[in-house]
C-alpha cells in the first residue's frame, strides 16, 4: 500500500477520474482518495510516484503530490484528524462566504440590470455581472485552462468555461454569470454531502485507542499502543478504550463491545477471556495480557480493511466512469453540429443555435454519475460498517444482490461451538451427583470439547490423585482410581467391556458411564443452537433466498436435528474441510444465481472462497476471517447475513435511481435545448440540479445502518 499527499486538490469529480486511471494498471487491487485529507491510497503494486503524479496533474492541473510515510500515516491519531476536519471546515465557511457575496452582488445586478445597462457602454452592467462572473468562476477556469495545457479537454471545467465564454460572446452575460454561480453552489453542497458519507467511515477512528497503561516493575506508565509488545502486561481502567488485544489476567468487567460489533448490550469479561482493541471498559479494573502487536489488533485489521474496501469498485461504478468517459465527448460533438448544421441548412440564424448548443454543453457534465454513484456504495459500505458488517468493496455488494442460496456451516456458525451438558439421565438406584462426579472424574485430564463441558458441569471438582486414565481413540476414556474402573464414552465402549448399554433417543452427543462394570447412566452433550439462528432463516426467507443449506462435519444424527429445528432445505453431514469444498461446488454447478458460505473463518477458509460470496462469522478473534472472507459479521450473529444481503440491495436501488434520474432528466432537456424550449437556466438545473439531487439521495445509504436496528 502507497500514500500520497495532493496539495490543493479540490476536484469530488476528478477523484473518480484519478482512481480509474491508476486502476487501469493491472498490479494495482485498489485505489481511492480521501477527499477530507486530501490523501490519495493505492493497495497493491502501485506505479512509480512519477507516473502517479502525471496522472493526477493531467486530471487536475497544479496539485502537488507528495508520497506519505505508510508507517508513520499509520500511526496518525485522531488529533490529527481532528485538525484538518477543522481545515475543511474553514476552507468551507471560506467557500460559503464567497458563494453567498456572489449570490448578493447577482441578485442586485438583476435588480438593476436596466438601471446599470443604461450606463454609457453598459459599463456598470458589466462591471457588476464581470466581478461576480470572476468571483465565482475563477477557480473553474483556471482549471479549465490548466487542462487544455495538459492536453485533457472535455471535463466539466472545460464545459463550464466554454459555455458561458460563449454566452458572453452572445450577449448572455447575466445567464454566464448564473451558470458559475449555480455550478459553484452544487459543488459545494455535493462536497458537503460527500463528506458525510465519508463520516460514516471516518467514525471508525473513534474506536482507535490513544493510549495503553503499561505495567512494569510495579510502576504504571503511560504510552503508546504502537510501543507494546505482545506478552507484556496493560491495565485498562474504567471508562478507558482497550488499547490492544489481550487476555484478562486479573479483574472483572462489563465491556462494550459496539464500536466494533454494533451490538448495544455490555458482555461480561472474566478471567481467561479475550477483550479486543477499541472496545471500551465500563466497570471494574482489568490487567490484560497483550496477545498481539498493535498493527494485528482487531481494530486496527477492520479500520484497513474497511479502507480497501471503498478503493475496490462495483461493476456499476467502473460501468459508468468508462461511460462518462466517451458520453461527455460524444455531447461535445453533437453540441457542435447543432451549433453548425442547422443555420447551414438554412434553418435559423447562427445566434440562435450556438445558444441551443450552449445548453447540451451544460447538460452534458456527467457530475450526477460520476460523484454520487460512488458515493452511493461508500456510504452502503459505511452504513455496513456501523452495523458490524465489515464489506470488502462495492463489488461485494453488487454480488449480495444476486444471492439465491445460502449455504452455513454448523459448528460456530449456526451454532455457539461451545458445549455443554444439557441433560444428566442416571440409570435406577444411581443419583445425578454421582453420575456426574464419576464422568468428570474420567474426563479430569482431558483436553477435547466434550470433556471440559462435562468439568464445566460438575461443581466439585473430584482429585487427580493416584488416578490413572487411558484414552481410547474415537471410543472414550478408561480411567483407575483406588481400585476402581471407570468407563466414560461411546457405548461401544461399555459394550466391549461387557456391559450392557441401553438405546437412548437423544440426537446430540451422549457419553455412557460405568463404574466396575456397572452401568451408571448417561450425560447428553448439546453444541448449544445460536439464539438468532431460526430468525436469520426466517429473515433469509423473508428477502427471497430461495435455498439455505447446512453443512457439517458432525454426525448424522445430531446434522439431522438442526436442520429439522431451523427448517433447512437440506444438509450434508460428516464432512472433511475439503469434502465441504466439494458440496459447494455441487451447489454452485446446480443452483442459479450466487451462492454464499457463511463458516468461521479459520476450518472453512476453502469453501468461503469457493463460493461466490464467503461470509466470515465473528472475525473478532479471527485473522483468517478477515483474509479470506468477503465479508465479516464482527458480532456472530447469523442473521446479520440477511441484513447485509438488505443493505446491498438497498444501496443498488439508490444507486439506480440516481441513473435513472441523471439520464432522463437530462436527455428531456436536451431535446427541449434542441427544440428551442430550453435555456440556459434549465440547463443549469438538468446540471448542477441533478447532480446535487443524486448526491443528497446517495447519502440516504447513510441511514441504513440505523434502519437495520429498528
Amino acid at each position: 500500500m502507497k500514500r500520497y499527499k495532493l496539495a490543493g486538490f479540490i476536484c469530488s469529480g476528478c477523484a473518480a477520474k484519478i482512481e480509474q486511471a491508476i486502476l487501469d494498471f493491472p498490479e494495482v487491487e485498489g485505489a481511492s482518495i480521501d477527499m477530507d485529507e486530501s490523501i490519495l491510497t493505492i493497495y497493491g503494486i502501485a506505479p512509480d510516484k512519477e507516473i502517479v503524479t502525471s496522472i493526477v496533474q493531467k486530471i487536475e492541473p497544479g496539485v502537488e503530490v507528495e508520497r506519505l510515510d505508510s508507517r508513520k500515516d499509520q500511526k496518525k491519531d485522531l488529533q490529527t484528524v481532528s485538525i484538518l476536519s477543522s481545515l475543511r471546515e474553514r476552507e468551507n465557511l471560506v467557500e460559503l462566504a464567497q458563494i453567498l457575496i456572489s449570490a448578493v452582488l447577482f441578485a442586485v445586478g438583476l435588480i438593476l440590470q436596466p438601471v446599470l445597462e443604461a450606463t454609457p457602454w453598459s459599463a456598470g452592467y458589466y462591471a457588476v455581472f464581470g466581478a461576480v462572473y470572476i468571483t465565482a468562476g475563477w477557480t473553474v477556469i483556471r482549471s479549465a485552462f490548466g487542462n487544455i495545457l495538459k492536453g485533457n479537454l472535455f471535463d466539466e471545467f472545460f464545459l463550464m468555461t466554454l459555455a458561458t465564454f460563449a454566452a458572453i460572446a452572445l450577449g448572455f452575460l447575466g445567464e454566464a454569470v448564473g451558470v458559475m454561480i449555480f455550478y459553484r453552489t452544487g459543488e459545494f453542497f455535493q462536497e458537503l454531502a460527500a463528506s458525510r458519507s465519508r463520516r460514516s467511515i471516518k467514525s471508525l477512528l473513534a474506536s482507535k485507542p490513544m493510549k495503553a497503561n503499561m505495567l512494569g516493575n510495579g510502576e504504571l506508565q503511560e504510552v503508546s499502543p504502537e510501543t507494546v509488545k505482545v506478552g507484556e502486561v496493560i491495565l485498562v481502567k474504567p471508562g478507558e478504550k482497550i488499547p490492544l488485544d489481550g487476555k484478562v489476567l486479573k479483574g472483572h468487567s462489563q465491556v462494550d463491545t459496539s464500536p466494533l460489533t454494533g451490538e448495544p448490550v455490555p458482555v461480561q469479561a472474566f478471567e481467561g477471556e479475550s477483550l479486543y482493541a477499541g472496545t471500551v471498559n465500563l466497570s471494574g479494573n482489568v490487567e490484560l495480557e497483550v496477545t498481539s502487536a498493535y498493527r494485528d489488533t482487531t481494530i486496527a485489521r477492520v479500520l484497513e480493511m474497511v479502507e480497501f474496501a471503498v478503493s475496490r469498485k462495483s461493476p456499476t461504478e467502473r460501468f459508468i466512469t468508462r461511460f462518462a468517459k466517451y458520453y461527455t465527448p460524444s455531447v461535445v460533438m453533437m453540441a457542435i453540429l447543432v451549433a453548425i448544421v442547422p443555420p447551414v441548412a438554412g434553418l435559423g440564424t447562427f445566434g440562435e443555435w450556438i445558444y441551443r448548443a450552449l445548453v447540451l454543453l451544460i447538460i452534458s457534465c456527467p457530475c450526477a454519475l460520476v460523484v454520487s454513484i460512488p458515493l452511493g456504495y461508500f456510504g452502503g459500505i459505511g452504513a455496513a460498517s456501523k452495523s458490524g458488517l465489515l464489506v470488502k468493496g462495492g463489488n461485494v455488494l453488487d454480488t449480495l444482490n444476486d444471492v439465491k442460496t445460502v449455504i452455513f456451516d454448523k459448528t460456530g456458525t449456526l451454532t455457539q461451538g461451545i458445549f455443554k451438558v444439557t441433560s444428566i439421565v442416571p440409570a435406577d438406584g444411581v443419583i445425578q451427583k454421582e453420575l456426574l462426579e464419576n464422568a468428570a472424574l474420567a474426563e479430569l485430564h482431558s483436553n477435547h470439547p466434550i470433556a471440559r463441558s462435562i468439568l464445566e458441569a460438575c461443581k466439585e471438582k473430584p482429585s487427580a490423585q493416584g488416578m490413572t486414565m487411558q484414552e481410547i481413540p474415537g471410543n472414550g476414556i478408561r480411567a483407575e482410581k483406588d481400585g476402581s474402573v471407570i468407563l466414560a464414552g461411546k457405548a461401544s465402549l461399555l459394550i466391549s467391556e461387557g456391559i450392557e448399554v441401553p438405546g437412548t433417543e437423544e440426537n446430540n452427543t451422549v457419553v455412557h458411564v460405568a463404574r466396575n462394570g456397572q452401568y451408571l447412566g448417561y450425560i447428553v452433550i448439546s453444541d448449544v443452537i445460536r439464539e438468532d439462528a431460526r430468525q436469520a432463516i426466517a429473515n433469509l426467507r423473508k428477502i427471497g433466498i430461495e435455498a439455505i443449506y447446512m453443512l457439517t462435519g458432525d454426525i448424522e444424527k445430531v446434522a439431522s436435528s438442526v436442520s429439522s429445528y431451523l427448517g433447512l432445505d437440506g444438509y450434508r453431514a460428516g464432512l472433511l474441510p475439503d469434502q465441504k469444498v466439494s458440496e459447494v461446488e455441487k451447489i454452485l454447478e446446480e443452483r442459479r444465481g450466487k451462492v454464499l458460505f457463511a463458516g468461521d473463518g479459520i476450518n472453512d477458509a476453502p469453501s468461503l472462497a469457493t463460493a461466490h460470496i464467503g461470509v466470515a462469522m465473528g472475525g473478532l478473534g479471527s485473522a483468517a476471517a478477515v483474509e479470506t472472507a468477503d465479508l465479516v459479521i464482527l458480532s456472530d450473529r447469523p442473521s446479520e447475513v440477511a441484513d447485509a444481503i438488505t443493505i446491498a440491495g438497498k444501496t443498488r436501488r439508490i444507486v439506480w435511481e440516481n441513473i435513472f434520474m441523471a439520464l432522463v432528466v437530462k436527455a428531456v432537456v436536451m431535446a427541449m435545448g434542441m427544440a428551442g424550449i430550453a435555456g440556459l437556466w434549465e440547463a443549469i438545473f438538468a446540471d448542477v440540479g441533478v447532480a446535487l439531487l443524486a448526491v443528497l439521495n446517495s447519502a440516504r445509504t447513510i441511514g441504513l445502518a440505523r434502519s437495520m436496528k429498528k
